[in-house]
């Protein structure tokens, strides 16, 4: 590398003066004017505000007030909220973008991409991402994934002369790249000016939900049309209609996708205190959802710290052997983790080279030939080494020791000819001579067993998936106790199976050894085609195929470039043991949120058919704006503050959002519905039955109605806590026991807060309820504790599924 001078710092100046850089800036997250913009201007909110108009009109301002309150409080929430995550966003493109390593006046510098200039000339390592477009210079030789360009997985070899394209990533070797292409010119800032602005991706769970309210909002729009031509039709007034047009647009669940957004913030937030970067706002989504977790043995189970532990010389000395690997190690300009062991342990001084083979996680060896000695050295793995040379059976036998030891063991050998790549490109390696037998030990990671306790407590079926020896592989799981039954098997294996076999031993083996970076996607991809939903962990070039197979990657902060940037998780200081922690962060964040929309989906569903069905039978409006707020307000909204806090992980069911809400949603709406008309009507009639005789029926008063009706939805909604997260037995049927009283607690403190709204004459006044005697209030007690026995019943008996035919559980 030194060899090449680069530019001088007045030839830099210069094209920095002429707009020759690298300088762009690309759009990384939303403006903070689009935020405010995608906030406020929805349709939901120009309804609200229309109303809040009407009202003000009407000299109403109190309801006008209320409900810009609460529409308020909530795009305040969701502005902040995502003007928090923009930040982040900016934070993390800042933290993970890549430095450059240059060569300007004969040495070797890092700089920002942003300093590169036309002409640079740039060295490219293993890991290394390509930050312009241009030219292989120089004699190194590098091979390229352009996958992330092209969409292809084979690994490119670039020589001097042949072009290099922004946005791929070094897999091996080095070599140096003049820079022909810099700024707006280079293929990566044409890809990554849509890729990298911000886009709106919908989990599973959230397209569900979507759904559901598009659903309503059709609904909503339905009784919109009927009131307005109600109005046209009959002799109500204008601000009868407000009211009702206010009460339908509260089934609109507006704040559902709030309470969910805050969710997902709250997850991040706490995985972030766990050293957990979040990459995509569908990661939170897809850490509940993981069953299968794929894990890359070094860096991830092991400390990634290499030590060369011992040597086996063959017919030859101890020094000798020493002498050579460390003049091997010295010279190689790919260097990694084993050459950089091999030098601390050996020494050695670096020759001139005559040609290299960097080394390929495919290839399983590196080989390099000294411009002043003839023949070829190679080091790589004993497997692969064995099918061009003998060992004695005493070295055969060291090596399947130390193997089951745990250590990681690499022949050394030597050939007189010269190897290139396009010379055993479809052919095997020619005749080589045995020269020494080295063992690596690669310590576990103090936290590797309960790590592992942690994954299988989460509900996570573990694959550990290396390119090392499928024994050694084995023998640190053992250590780790990673399973009572490892059953194992390695890629040589794998390789002579057609895909439907893959498929079954990827499903039917957990330890895997000597796999390549395209095998390994390949499981991934099978396991995802069984059906699982698979996590990969991986810190190397080698790892990003099988990454990007994935339905979730996770990466480590010290791997590679090109792991880091395609990764929707980065595991900060290398946190492997919080891994655990975070998948059962997931789980809890998709309870919360389905525990929130089946309260959601009650309350809705209630009301619509309230709607209904009082206009059915009684030619009435069941509810008042303010009526509607605080049924929701307390039924629902404080509830779900709650619910996403405290909500415990758990084994997640693999059915739809709806279909799993059913078993619960269905009979709690039905039962709720026809006890609150129930109410409703006894209340209507016993206000006929007190008028006067000579006052018709057009002088009835509605309110004191309504506030039964309000109340006993109330009563309602607070006992369907506890038989949503039950605190006992008594409370299970729709959910099973969580022996959590918090839920319980609170329905209680609200029922308090419900009580004193009555009480308090200011309070009620300003929500527009009649005062209701004490007797009044035991009655719809008692009928509220009688519905709840009758719904308990219904969920034990199963009486809904059996009468449908269908198991909604």
């Amino acid at each position: 590398m030194a060899t090449l001078p680069g530019l001088s710092d007045r030839q830099v100046r210069e094209r920095v003066l002429a707009g020759e850089t690298n300088n762009v800036k690309l759009p990384t997250s939303r403006s903070y004017a689009r935020i405010f913009q995608e906030n406020l201007l929805t349709f939901v909110n120009a309804v609200f505000f229309a109303i809040s108009g009407v009202f003000i009109l009407l000299r109403r301002p109190s309801d006008a007030i209320f409900v810009a309150v609460v529409i308020f409080s909530g795009v305040v929430i969701g502005i902040v909220q995502e003007i928090w995550a923009k930040q982040k966003l900016d934070e993390i493109a800042l933290l993970s973008r890549p430095h450059a390593t240059v060569i300007r006046n004969g040495e070797e510098i890092n700089i920002d991409p942003s300093e590169i200039v036309l002409g640079d000339t740039l060295v490219l390592r293993p890991g290394d991402q390509v930050l312009v477009d241009g030219e292989i210079v120089g004699a190194g030789r590098v091979e390229v994934d352009e996958s992330l360009l092209t969409g292809e997985s084979d690994l490119i070899v670039k020589v001097a002369g042949k072009p290099v394209y922004s946005g791929s990533f070094c897999a091996s070797g080095s070599a140096c790249y003049e820079a022909q292409k810099v700024g707006t010119d280079t293929v990566a800032y044409q890809i990554t000016m849509g890729a990298r602005e911000f886009r709106q991706v919908y989990t599973p769970l959230q397209a569900e939900i979507n759904l559901i309210i598009r659903i309503l909002l059709l609904l909503a729009s339905f009784l919109w049309l009927l009131i307005g031509i109600s109005f046209v039709s009959r002799s109500q007034t204008l601000n009868e209609v407000v009211q009702r047009a206010a009460v339908i647009a509260g089934l609109i669940p507006a704040g559902l996708i709030l309470a969910i957004t805050l969710s997902y913030a709250m997850g991040s937030i706490r995985m972030l205190g766990q050293n957990v970067l979040i990459q995509q706002t569908n990661a939170v989504e897809s850490l509940s959802n993981v069953d299968v977790l794929c894990l890359d043995k070094t860096g991830t189970l092991t400390t990634n710290q290499i030590e060369l532990h011992s040597l086996h010389p063959i017919a030859r000395s101890e020094l000798e052997l020493r002498s050579r690997l460390g003049d091997f190690a010295a010279s190689t300009q790919a260097r990694n983790r084993t050459s950089e062991a091999v030098l601390i342990a050996c020494g050695g001084y670096a020759k001139p080279i005559r040609d290299e083979i960097p080394f390929s996680s495919a290839r399983k060896w590196s080989a390099i030939e000294f411009a002043d000695h003839p023949g070829t050295y190679i080091l790589g793995a004993p497997e692969i080494l064995m099918k061009a040379t003998t060992l004695d059976d005493e070295s055969l036998d060291y090596i399947d020791r130390q193997v089951n030891h745990g250590y990681r063991v690499v022949l050394f050998a030597y050939t007189s000819g010269s190897i290139t790549l396009e010379s055993i490109a479809g052919s095997t390696l020619p005749e080589l001579t045995p020269l020494g037998i080295l063992c690596f030990s690669d310590q576990l990671r103090p936290s590797a067993r309960e790590t592992l306790q942690g994954f299988v407590k989460a509900g996570i079926t573990l694959k550990i998936i290396s390119g090392d020896n499928p024994q050694t592989v084995a023998a640190l799981a053992k250590q780790a106790d990673f399973s009572d039954d490892i059953r194992l098997i390695s890629g040589t294996e794998l390789a002579q199976m057609d895909e439907a076999q893959l498929m079954q031993a990827a499903r039917n083996y957990n330890v895997f050894g000597r796999i390549t970076p395209q095998q390994k996607a390949q499981l991934v991809r099978s396991l995802r085609k069984s059906g699982h939903y698979v996590a990969m962990t991986g810190d190397g070039v080698n790892d990003v195929l099988s990454l990007k197979q994935a339905n979730l990657g996770i990466a480590m902060e010290s791997g590679s470039k090109a792991t880091r940037s395609i990764a929707d998780i980065v595991l900060l200081k290398d946190s492997f043991e919080a891994l655990p922690h975070t998948f059962l962060e997931g789980q809890r964040i998709q309870n919360g949120i389905r525990d929130v929309i089946k309260l959601f989906m009650v309350r809705l569903s209630c009301v619509a058919l309230l709607i209904f069905a009082i206009a059915i039978v009684s030619d009435s409006f069941p509810l008042l704006n303010k009526h509607s707020a605080i049924v929701t307000l307390i039924g629902v909204g404080i509830p779900t503050t709650f619910i996403p806090i405290w909500a415990q992980p758990g084994e997640l069911q693999k059915r739809s959002l709806v279909r799993s809400m059913l078993h619960f949603v269905v009979p709690a709406t039905i039962t709720i519905t026809l006890v609150s008309l129930t109410v409703y009507l006894f209340y209507l009639v016993s206000a006929v039955l007190d008028l006067p005789p000579n006052v018709g029926l057009a002088e009835i008063e509605f309110n004191i109605p309504r506030t039964a009706l309000v109340t006993i939805l109330v009563f309602c909604e607070l006992l369907l806590i506890p038989f949503l997260k039950p605190p006992t037995n008594a409370w299970t049927g729709g959910e099973p026991l969580s022996g959590d009283w918090r839920y319980t607690i609170v329905a209680v403190a609200l029922l308090v807060v419900y009580l004193l709204i009555l009480a308090i004459p200011p309070l009620r006044v300003f929500f527009e309820l009649s005062p209701l005697s004490l007797q009044d209030c035991l009655f719809l007690g008692l009928v509220a504790i009688e519905w709840a026995l009758i719904l308990r019943l219904s969920w034990r008996t199963r009486f809904l599924d059996r009468f449908l035919g269908v198991d909604l559980e």
